[in-house]
């Protein structure tokens, strides 16, 4: 029996990349899909059949009622907003319990979590990350520190379990000076939404995907944020708390390095970023809000402006180096119809010094732009490569040498028939 293959999906900037579209237009060519990092401060948006969604924790492939979906042990969950997440889905038809298997590995975000994510955010004074609020980042603190509550622990002295850690982190809101905070409400949600979780499989997730891939079966492991947020590797301090690059999804789903073939990088035509931290490309023209408005570039979980700007080149050949980007993947190039001018940042300049290296610190570093000429056409209503701008392909073919890895497919639209592939 021929072994199943592994391939990962992630985004190569600051979020926002467009991951959700790209899974599910790509699931039709697997098996499972799989969620690998990360918890509800990263939205997905889906866009067909003339309706929009949002997801936060579950795998996009969820819209495919015949696919495995999976929560890796990687995630961080939040029972209550699982729930509604969920139960939004099956109103509408698009969720089929069975399928969707939740790791007892993954790590649970307490109500207390996310007084603490308020707490340690406002002792940052003028040094705030931009949280979301969520409680992401407590919630891989306590992991990390052996102190973490799991899913697999519902089954056993729950309670008992849920009152140590609940005490503990009250005593540090208490060390905080932090005490003005009520969780009642959202404490009887939380526990509505342990119960809830009891109606799917929970399993132990890298013996199951192990053995689907011995089974021959194709995985797509999909992750959350971008790359330019990893814990290790993006632009520290202002990351989110997880692996967000490829070896994540090893980590996050107990696969071995040797089993993955393709990695998919997403980027967008320009670069957009959420919450504080440097942002080289950033623009605070009218360029910028120009793409601001024609890209609705809007947090979909928190609503807030994204900071928008040229793409970054140097940031973006980082990012395919660490994670062994084999296919790329441009999305939003409609955004960009109306521009006279598109301009692509290759080098940075720093203390007079020219950089095409992603440095330690991008704090004070000048983009070094090239100019591109617009295609001044409208590209939503095309369907094929052939049918493209000659501009808009000059821009294509000057970022596949630039960046060493082809553009294999281009988003022209939200919807997901909006997709052209080569």
């Amino acid at each position: 029996m021929n072994k199943g293959k592994v391939d990962i999906l992630l985004g190569l900037q600051w979020g926002d990349e467009g991951k959700g579209k790209v899974v599910d237009v790509l699931t039709p060519r697997y098996d499972v899909i799989a969620r690998f990092q990360g918890g509800p401060n990263a939205g997905h948006t889906l866009e067909f059949n003339g309706c929009k969604y949002v997801l936060r924790s579950i795998p996009s492939g969820i819209f495919q009622g015949d696919k495995i979906n999976i929560i890796g042990s990687g995630v961080v969950l939040a029972p209550d907003l699982f729930m509604e997440e969920a139960m939004a889905l099956e109103n509408s038809g698009h969720l089929n319990k069975k399928n969707l298997y939740i790791s007892k590995k993954a790590h649970l975000i307490m109500p207390t979590h996310r007084i603490l994510d308020k707490a340690y955010e406002q002792q940052k004074g003028k040094s705030k990350v931009g949280t979301t609020g969520k409680g992401i980042g407590p919630t891989y603190t306590d992991k990390i520190s052996r102190n973490g509550l799991r899913v697999g622990d519902i089954f056993c002295n729950f309670e008992e379990k849920y009152k140590a850690h609940k005490l503990r982190h009250e005593q540090i809101l208490h060390s905080l000076g932090f005490d003005d905070y009520d969780i009642d409400d959202v404490e009887k949600k939380w526990f509505e939404g342990i119960e809830y979780l009891k109606q799917f499989p929970i399993v132990d997730a890298e013996h199951v995907i192990n053995r689907m891939i011995a089974e021959g079966k194709n995985i797509l492991c999909e992750g959350a944020q971008g790359t330019m947020l990893d814990i290790d590797y993006g632009s520290y301090p202002f990351v989110t708390s997880s692996n967000t690059i490829s070896s994540g999804a090893c980590i996050g789903l107990g696969v071995a390095p040797q089993k993955i073939d393709q990695v998919f990088g997403i980027m967008k035509a320009y670069c957009t970023r959420v919450g504080a931290g440097p942002f080289p490309t950033e623009l605070f023209d009218d360029d910028g809000k120009k793409i601001r408005d024609i890209g609705h570039e809007y947090g979909a979980v928190t609503g807030r402006e994204r900071r928008c700007g040229w793409i970054d080149l140097v940031a973006l050949r980082y990012s395919i180096m660490i994670n062994g980007v084999t296919q790329l993947i441009m999305m939003k190039g409609d955004v960009l119809d109306e521009f006279d001018t598109i301009k692509a940042c290759v080098a940075y300049e720093k203390n007079g010094e020219c950089i095409e290296d992603f440095p330690f610190d991008i704090d004070n570093v000048k983009p070094i732009y090239k100019e591109i000429k617009g295609w001044k056409k409208s590209l939503s209503n095309t369907k094929s490569r052939g049918e493209l701008p000659m501009e808009f392909l000059d821009y294509v073919d000057f970022l596949e040498k630039n960046l060493g890895v082809p553009i294999k497919i281009i988003s022209v639209g939200p919807d997901r028939e909006q997709t052209i592939e080569s």
